[in-house]
């Protein structure tokens, strides 16, 4: 069976609940997903080779938890991948930042890997809080942001996992892009 077969034929299995189907999928995608981790950590110093494994094996553990998964194709199951790489660093942002102000908060397990700087760690407090407020008033440009921006999708990428066109993906990352922008550069908002 083709690769594209099966992986098609493991999301179908993975969607009708059966789990171990996502165990023999992920073997298949672990170099996507590397690469969906590694867009995540662009910025960061290069030499931290486990921080994209740690991500990668953070977002696995969180996917095997889901119990209602609806993915039928290859870039359905990205798109979700890419979200849950973003809860997953947004989540130990906000521990990092909880833990500066002193806050006893459990560790998550990514806290023996150093993933994201505090700069980093700050910038994408600002960049989720941000992204919160545009899926809240335009959905699908959310959508177009998380699965570029995070997810490192292309265009035709990001098109067909929304099922819309490239030109329209093209539109609303360029407005999302600029609406993001303004947002997070507005001093009241996030208090510098």
């Amino acid at each position: 069976m083709s690769s594209a077969g099966q992986i098609t034929r493991l999301l179908a299995e993975w969607s009708g609940g059966n789990q171990s189907a996502l165990d023999n999928l992920v073997p298949i995608v672990y170099d996507e997903l590397r690469r969906l981790a590694s867009n995540y950590m662009r910025g960061e110093r290069p030499d931290h080779l486990l921080q994209t494994t740690a991500l990668v094996h953070e977002a696995y553990l969180c996917l095997m938890g889901r119990q209602h998964v609806s993915v039928q194709t290859r870039t359905q199951f990205f798109g979700v991948a890419a979200q849950v790489m973003r809860r997953v660093l947004v989540d130990y942002a906000r521990g990092r930042d909880r833990s500066k102000r002193g806050e006893g908060v459990a560790p998550l397990s990514l806290d023996d890997v150093a993933v994201l700087s505090d700069d980093r760690a700050e910038e994408l407090l600002a960049i989720n809080s941000a992204l919160d407020g545009l899926t809240a008033l335009d959905p699908r440009k959310g959508r177009v942001f998380e699965l570029r921006y995070f997810g490192g999708m292309t265009v035709e990428e990001a098109a067909e996992a929304l099922s819309v066109s490239p030109v329209t993906v093209a539109r609303d990352w360029r407005m999302a892009k600029i609406w993001l922008r303004r947002e997070i550069s507005t001093p009241s908002q996030y208090g510098t």
